[in-house]
């Protein structure tokens, strides 16, 4: 598969990963979000369809479109699409993406019948998907019979540790919740690399939904790099990262960091006096605890700062470090656990 570059929207990677970039860059997509095209040859796998910009169809197209041999030009672009996670930069756009497939198949008038790709996606527990999630309405926008569904679902289910069979290359399948509950990972063993989604970054550093999920997720990526050597990360947003293995230690490390201010902060006593009565255990909310931790950064970071709060104290509460004594959100009220 030859490629040139458009404008960046367009890089090889490697002689099997091209990467196309979803055409929505913004505050927390980055440049935007990468999607990328696996494989040798006809019929590639492509990973995430980005959010669904108008501007994404042809700059996939012109990846698609190259020169047909002989050999390929009655072999489908695209056999198996495999979607990282549900958020909608990842999977929003689905429904142009198979009729674009149809478009480019119809375009050759091989006279042989379209053969729709398979969808993947690791599946969530019943009733899991969260309430904001755009999925369902993805899936009744999508075209008719542009996709092959599995026996009873539009999604073959992906699972943990799964080996998915190119035509011309290997993935294996790494659940990483943490993102979120259905975030993957994609080894690619002749590329060395590891696609991470939004589970690690190019640059910056990622969102959660489950702290301790995710630090879970993050030192099962390290320990999977010890028998299935990777050196680079392909993340869903950011440049490529050269030295994979240390930067998911760096965000382990940060998050572990982060855990040790927490608890300093409650081993001290807080701003103002506040005292549950039937402890005696000094009593810190969510929000003095981030204007104790952030009193050097301004307060405008202080809202979006309370929300990773939360989740820390959410796992150490997990873990029986901490306990929560009453309120919600930026008012809840934590101690630490004196019966350890």
């Amino acid at each position: 598969m030859e490629t040139l570059e458009i404008l960046g929207s367009i890089t090889r990677l490697s002689p099997i990963v091209v990467r196309v970039l979803g055409q929505n860059p913004g505050k927390f997509t980055l440049q935007g979000t990468n999607t990328y095209i696996v494989g040798r040859q006809r019929p590639y796998v492509l990973v995430d369809t980005g959010e669904g910009k108008e501007e994404y169809v042809p700059i996939l197209e012109s990846a698609l479109k190259v020169p047909l041999s002989s050999e390929d030009s009655d072999i489908p672009d695209v056999s198996d699409i495999i979607i990282s996670h549900w958020h909608r930069d990842h999977v929003g756009g689905l429904p142009s993406v198979l009729a674009l497939l149809r478009r480019l198949w119809d375009e050759r008038k091989t006279g042989l019948p379209f053969t729709p790709p398979r969808l993947h996606k690791f599946p969530l527990p019943a009733n899991k998907l969260p309430e904001q999630s755009n999925l369902p309405s993805i899936i009744n926008s999508l075209p008719s019979k542009s996709f092959t569904p599995a026996s009873d679902s539009v999604f073959y289910d992906l699972q943990d540790g799964q080996e998915f069979t190119t035509s011309s290359t290997l993935l294996r399948v790494l659940h990483t919740p943490g993102h979120t509950r259905d975030s993957i990972c994609l080894y690619i063993p002749e590329d060395r690399a590891l696609y991470t989604a939004d589970t690690v970054l190019g640059q910056g550093t990622a969102v959660f939904e489950d702290l301790r999920l995710y630090i879970s997720s993050l030192r099962k990526m390290l320990d999977y790099q010890k028998y299935y050597s990777y050196d680079v990360l392909y993340p869903g947003h950011g440049p490529v990262v050269k030295e994979g293995a240390k930067l998911i230690d760096t965000y382990i490390q940060h998050r572990l960091e982060r855990e040790a201010q927490i608890l300093e902060v409650l081993q001290k006593a807080p701003p103002s006096p506040d005292v549950n009565e039937s402890s005696g255990s000094a009593r810190w909310s969510t929000w003095t605890i981030v204007s104790k931790i952030y009193q050097g950064y301004p307060e405008s970071l202080w809202t979006p700062a309370s929300h990773s709060i939360n989740l820390h104290m959410k796992k150490l509460e997990a873990d029986g470090i901490v306990k929560k004594l009453g309120g919600e959100g930026v008012n809840t009220k934590w101690a630490l656990n004196l019966k350890l």
